[in-house]
């Protein structure tokens, strides 16, 4: 069998595919960022997926895009947690971005792909190959336009008396916002971008205030700005969005590229069910 698996920083989606290309399971475990995560959580989190651990012995090859896969060290991290856990197995890691490209872009025809989910990136697909300039420091000082972006921009207009009180009232019934509570989530537990991102669901939920509009129109236009407008050929090729982010701010995204004079293409939700296609239809890949 072969493991298709794509990583965010919340969660990880497995499928695995038999010898036709036929799916023969799928599960989910939590996120997998080697550069939030500790080589010890990496690996508890896997072996504590029943369906996983039961069939390590049988993948041949395993297809993991995961976020915080971009540099070397947390590639090897990878690695080394794999090679524990699974037995005579190739595996191929890649950054997310890729995953990404294969679950929206078409082959052959360049297109500007983006990652608005729990963080955020952008690559430029020439039609083979995937292209960065611009090299992501993490969701402390990039990811524009994710869930961690909305949801820091929530907490601190909540604390700065910012936001309105009816949605600051709202916000309070919803979540637990005791500073102590927050501050241990944020600078004691692990992955802090994913307990941000949890808070952007009160952004879509009420995305028609003002008051998030002005929220959705400020993170966009960094994003556009930073990212998108990198790529000299922005103007003249399609953008692609992956994540849930992505999703369900579908219109709001629309609107603020037609602003730019930019066109959006694809979005895609779940990338996973595309990139089990494109692996079913490349196994030579």
């Amino acid at each position: 069998m072969d493991l298709v698996v794509d990583s965010g920083a919340t969660k990880a989606d497995w499928i695995a595919l038999d010898e036709s290309g036929k799916i023969a399971f799928s599960t989910q475990t939590l996120g997998l960022n080697p550069h939030v995560l500790t080589t010890s959580i990496l690996r508890e989190r896997i072996i504590n997926n029943f369906e996983i651990f039961k069939n390590r012995r049988n993948f041949k090859n395993i297809y993991f895009y995961g976020a915080g896969c971009g540099v070397k060290t947390s590639i090897d991290r990878m690695y080394k947690v794999f090679d524990d856990i699974f037995e005579n197995c190739k595996f191929i890691i890649k950054e997310d971005t890729y995953a990404a490209v294969y679950a929206s872009a078409t082959i052959g025809e360049k297109s500007i792909v983006c990652i608005l989910g729990t963080g955020s990136n952008c690559t430029f697909f020439d039609g083979k190959n995937a292209q960065q300039f611009i090299v992501s420091l993490g969701y402390i000082l990039m990811d524009e336009a994710s869930g961690n972006f909305f949801g820091k921009q929530l907490l601190r207009g909540y604390y700065f008396h910012e936001m309105p009180s009816e949605l600051s009232k709202k916000f309070e019934n919803l979540y637990n916002l005791d500073p102590d509570h927050v501050k241990e989530f944020l600078y004691k537990k692990e992955s802090p971008n994913a307990y941000l991102a949890k808070f952007a669901q009160f952004l879509v939920d009420n995305k028609n205030s003002n008051y998030m509009k002005t929220l959705i129109d400020n993170g966009l236009d960094r994003f556009i700005r930073h990212q998108i407008l990198q790529f000299k050929e922005a103007k003249d090729i399609p953008i692609h969005f992956v994540g849930s982010i992505s999703f369900f701010l579908k219109d709001e995204i629309e609107a603020k590229l037609k602003s730019y004079g930019l066109k959006l293409g694809n979005v895609v939700k779940r990338p996973i069910d595309n990139l089990v296609k494109f692996h079913s239809e490349n196994k030579n890949l």
